[in-house]
């Protein structure tokens, strides 16, 4: 039996493009839903031409009321039934009580070598540390944010010369090479940390 997997995007979804692209064959895994918090999300055309069913929960009615927003999320996600859900690039901070709900069967990918620079503007706090080394991480989401349990890490090298934008343009490409390979693990039920580093 394959597993469902549910996808969550804020944007041009281009992990959730990779995720889906991967989930042929003998993988244990099948997409069943890409799920936007923004109606005009490129990443739910994008999805919708792949034969993917989509689906929008704009989060700016709700305002502050973070709890009803998730809510219809959750009400949207048991329709579709996953097995696991994956934050793609999915811009809003998930509460304890949607976080404890899916617990054990929901994924991100963070650009950071996690512990290291939770939350946003990652590439540029890394080069102003001056790290030698960059990269980004496939974590289990837990209420603690970009702090679950480390599945996969890959890392590439800070070259003289770089900016935020050229160090995450060199990130991206790892990113798309991680998380399916996490995925395809962790729904084999496998949670081995999987290791890349950019040549």
């Amino acid at each position: 039996m394959k597993k469902r997997v549910a996808i969550l995007i804020s944007g041009g979804g281009s992990n959730m493009i990779k995720l889906v692209e991967s989930m042929v064959g003998s993988h244990p895994a099948r997409p069943v839903l890409v799920l936007s918090n923004d109606p005009e999300a490129e990443g739910l055309k994008r999805a919708a031409k792949m034969g993917v069913a989509t689906f929008a929960v704009d989060h700016r009615p709700f305002g502050k009321d973070r709890a009803g927003f998730e809510a219809e999320l959750t009400r949207v996600l048991e329709k579709a039934r996953p097995d696991i859900i994956c934050l793609a690039g999915f811009m809003r901070i998930l509460t304890p009580d949607f976080t404890a709900k899916w617990a054990g069967r929901m994924l991100n990918i963070h650009p950071s070598l996690l512990p290291k620079y939770k939350g946003l503007h990652t590439h540029a706090r890394a080069l102003e540390a001056g790290d030698t080394e960059h990269g980004c991480t496939v974590h289990e989401v837990t209420e603690d944010l970009d702090g679950g349990p480390i599945l996969g890490q890959a890392r590439v090298p800070v070259v003289a010369g770089d900016t935020a934008t050229r160090l995450a343009a060199r990130v991206l490409p790892m990113e798309h090479k991680l998380y399916p390979m996490v995925l395809a693990r962790y729904a084999a039920g496998d949670r081995t940390l999987i290791e890349l580093t950019q040549p």
